[in-house]
Formats: structure tokens, sequence, C-alpha cells
């Protein structure tokens, strides 16, 4: 059973699926696996990454005069090309010879749940042989039983409006409205399987956080009347916002509008450290 994950596959590491040491370092600089969750309630926690490749939403940012910015992993969303198949038993045995100390691997993309089938599989070879914290990052447009029965962490990100690739963004970046680019707003908001994630949470002892990037002042107002209005069972806690940013400058305009949302509502903010870090690297 095989899984396509983005060309960065399972980060950052060290040693390969036999054990032996890999000749380049991370991309982290370190000579060492693992770097640390850069966002959410995780923030600064070491863990491993797996990256899994495609997505079923095209998210082009808008962020005002004029400027939009894709999603902030283009290659595991938008273009696939450099992806490759990787067999579950090899996935484990890479993790299993650089998790070291490091107890939290995060399983993101792309979107993961896309894949459903044998992610569980692999989610279940990772819980049980090397006993880790599991985070499933997923845009929330997803539920799949079997995948969420071993995860202990649901990190959503529901997608907001300014995410929509529109007329404007496609011409903005030579693309044409078609497949998941046309589908992406009738998709972006299932409130029936938000509510699935909430209720799982609140039946046993999973945790949940609803991460909503945010850009504009007004975009609370929307998180309150497409989202949380709709939905049961909710706690402030589990609410997080976080400002738009691939990189250090977008970080700097749009942090300032997130910390206000979060302070005013009661929600969380969640920092993007990872790029206060590594700036805009891949696979760190």
């Amino acid at each position: 059973m095989k899984l396509l994950l983005s060309k960065e596959g399972i980060f950052p590491v060290t040693r390969d699926k036999d054990g032996n040491r890999l000749e380049d370092l991370p991309k982290t600089g370190m000579n060492l696996s693992g770097t640390v969750q850069g966002e959410g309630k995780l923030c600064g926690v070491p863990s491993l990454f797996i990256r899994l490749a495609g997505c079923n939403l095209r998210c082009i940012w808008d962020k005002g005069s004029g400027e939009f910015s894709m999603c902030d992993t283009p290659h595991a969303a938008f273009d696939t090309v450099n992806s490759r198949m990787w067999s579950i038993v090899d996935i484990v045995s890479v993790v299993k010879h650089n998790i070291g100390d490091v107890r939290h691997v995060v399983i993101t993309g792309g979107e993961p749940l896309l894949q459903a089938g044998p992610l569980a599989v692999l989610c279940k070879h990772l819980k049980t042989e090397l006993d880790v914290h599991l985070t499933l990052e997923t845009n929330g447009t997803l539920f799949d039983d079997d995948v969420s029965s071993w995860i202990d962490l649901f990190s959503i990100s529901p997608k907001l409006s300014s995410s929509i690739p529109d007329k404007e963004k496609l011409r903005f970046f030579n693309l044409k409205e078609s497949g998941f680019y046309s589908s992406h707003n009738k998709k972006r908001i299932d409130i029936e399987v938000l509510q699935k994630y909430i209720n799982l949470c609140n039946s046993g002892d999973k945790d949940i956080q609803f991460k909503f990037v945010v850009c504009s002042k007004d975009e609370d107002k929307e998180i309150k009347s497409d989202f949380l209005s709709k939905l049961t069972g909710w706690d402030k806690e589990n609410i997080l916002v976080m400002p738009l940013g691939a990189g250090t400058e977008e970080l700097r305009r749009f942090t300032p509008v997130a910390l206000e949302m979060a302070i005013s509502n009661g929600w969380r903010f969640s920092p993007r450290m990872h790029i206060d870090l590594f700036k805009e690297s891949v696979g760190v």
C-alpha cells in the first residue's frame, strides 16, 4: 500500500529507510532530525512532518490592493509533478530511524484525507509501532472514521472567502477557471464535516483546533457568521487566528490584524514561527 508524498516527503531527516546517514544536511541546517511545530497549540514542540501531495481546494489569497498570494505549499497542492509514491513500510521505517526523542508526528499536505484509505493504515502503524502523538492538518472538508480513530490533534484550517480563486486572481497567475479552481468555493465550507470533528473530540480524549488564516480586520465577522454560528459544542480556546504569510514581509503586515482579532474576540493567536526561524525554506 502506498501514499503520494510531496517532494520533501518526510522531513527534516538525516537517515534513509535503512538507517543510513544522508549526505546532505536537513533544510533546517542542523545536523539532526526533527524540527519544531511552528503553528497552533503545539507551537514549539519538537516534531517530524509527513507531507502528502494533492488537495481538493485551490487557495489564492487576496492581500488587498490588487495583491494575491497562492497557498504557502503550492508544490503540495497546485503542482504535484515532483511528488512520488512511498510505500507505507518505507515511510514508517524512515520515521523510525529519525524519530529519536521526538514524540510528535504531524501529517500535513495538501489535503491528507484525499488518501484516506492508505493514510489510516499509516497512522495505525505509527501509533502501534512507535507510540507517537499524531496531528492531522486538514482543510476540514473531508472526514474519515478510520483515520480519525488514530489522531490525537485535529488541526483544521477552514478557508475564508479571501481564499477564493476568482477570475481576477486566475488572470494574475495565468490560470484557467476549471477543475478544482472552479469548485473551490463550493467545497471550502462543509459544516457537517466540521461538526463531526467537534463531536468526536467532545466524546473522547482527542483535541481540536480551528486555525483561520486572516489578512483583513473584518474577517472575524465572517468566521462568526459562516462557521461558528452554525457549529455547536466548540470552545473559544480552540479558535485560532493566524496571519497570512508565506514570507517575513507578509507576516509583518498581517500579524497586527490577527493579533487584534484574537484579543478582541477572546480567541487564540497563532504565530508562524517556522518562518521566523527558517524564512521561506521548504522542508523545515
